[in-house]
């Protein structure tokens, strides 16, 4: 099912509100803006307090949350209030703008991310508030931030734990970051172009047909050695098991957010399940098509979020099944083997893009 161009959300709002010049393009774009953040928050609210414990219950042998509503599914509202009510407790000598600014660094990186990611069609809205020629480009720069946030959570909190978390953080995304770029420079020298909307139509071609069925050609098919390496790297970068060196709680505390509690510890909360599906999203954009999948492009949307869950589904079985690797393992896999692999992937899809071309 091929991307079709189509206004973006923003110039959908604009044009059924009826809203003309600057201003009203500036308040459609805080409307879309509004509409698509709360879809990702609502992933994240049922993803954290909920999902993640009955997938890792499921995995585990385990009876997860039942009791609290049908399902458990009140568990969500209930831990937001007991989190929230918690008292917010700040140490002594902490750097205190940095230690404030902190936890909203980074849900605001990963939101910031979406901005740029084609989620698909619902009914005729098209679920993209902008459309840049760099926005894949863009999409790494918004979530890169967030290895700051959590560099300045581990200075300002006056903390060894939290400061070993901090150096973690920068030692991990540094080595992982890099192989995670260069993998997806692949896809860029394949679909030709940057802009996010052109990977995704770029995979919407058949790549060939087996009884009547057209394969298309999603990346993760054409080359599944680099989405492999891609989806170690992301894992990585989202710090999900066996990953999550930065808040390893048997090492360090809890790394970074030691010191938070409250509702700073609940943006930093808020802000790793954010970034998982952000995770999620880049991978489907890049490899599987984006939020192309069969049937009307009317509901490409629906695809797109399956892909999505589907992403948050495996980094749970990781979370579930696999163990914390140590810290000087995990740099030595980075920088000796992912790094040159991803090298190798790029050189490798260069050739063959010049000889097909």
């Amino acid at each position: 099912m091929a991307a079709a161009p189509a206004q973006l959300f923003p110039e959908f709002i604009a044009d059924t509100l009826g809203l003309p010049g600057v201003i009203g393009e500036v308040v459609a774009a805080l409307i879309a803006a509004f509409v698509v953040g709360n879809i990702i928050l609502a992933f994240t609210g049922v993803a954290g307090p909920w999902a993640k414990r009955k997938i890792t219950a499921a995995f585990t042998d385990r009876v997860a949350v039942d009791r609290i509503g049908p399902f458990g599914l009140l568990i969500i509202p209930a831990a937001a209030v007991q989190l929230l009510a918690k008292e917010l407790i700040i140490p002594e000598n902490v750097d205190r703008p940095t230690w404030d600014i902190a936890p909203i660094v980074l849900p605001a990186s990963a939101l910031l991310g979406f901005a740029v990611i084609p989620m698909g069609h619902l009914g005729p809205v098209n679920l993209q508030l902008a459309d840049p020629e760099v926005g894949l480009a863009l999409v790494f720069a918004f979530a890169s931030i967030a290895s700051v946030s959590l560099v300045m959570a581990g200075y300002a909190s006056n903390n060894k734990y939290s400061f070993l978390g901090g150096l973690r953080a920068v030692a991990q995304n540094l080595a992982y970051e890099i192989p995670l770029i260069v993998t997806a420079m692949s896809v860029v020298l394949f679909a030709g172009t940057l802009q996010t909307s052109g990977i995704a139509a770029a995979q919407s071609e058949t790549l060939f047909t087996i009884g009547g069925f057209a394969v298309p050609a999603w990346y993760a098919l054409v080359n599944p050695f680099a989405f492999a390496l891609f989806m170690v790297a992301n894992l990585a970068e989202i710090g999900r098991n066996p990953f999550d060196i930065p808040e390893a709680p048997t090492e360090i505390v809890g790394g970074y957010q030691t010191e938070y509690s409250s509702a700073y510890f609940v943006l930093f909360y808020l802000g790793e399940f954010v970034h998982i599906f952000l995770g999620g999203a880049i991978l489907a954009l890049t490899f599987l098509g984006g939020a192309a999948g069969p049937g009307p492009e009317s509901i490409s949307f629906i695809w797109f979020v399956v892909k999505v869950w589907a992403f948050f589904l495996f980094t749970q079985w990781c979370r579930a099944a696999l163990p914390r690797v140590r810290i000087d393992q995990l740099i030595e896999i980075g920088w000796k083997g992912m790094l040159v692999l991803s090298f190798a992937n790029l050189v490798l899809t260069a050739v063959i893009v010049g000889v097909i071309v």
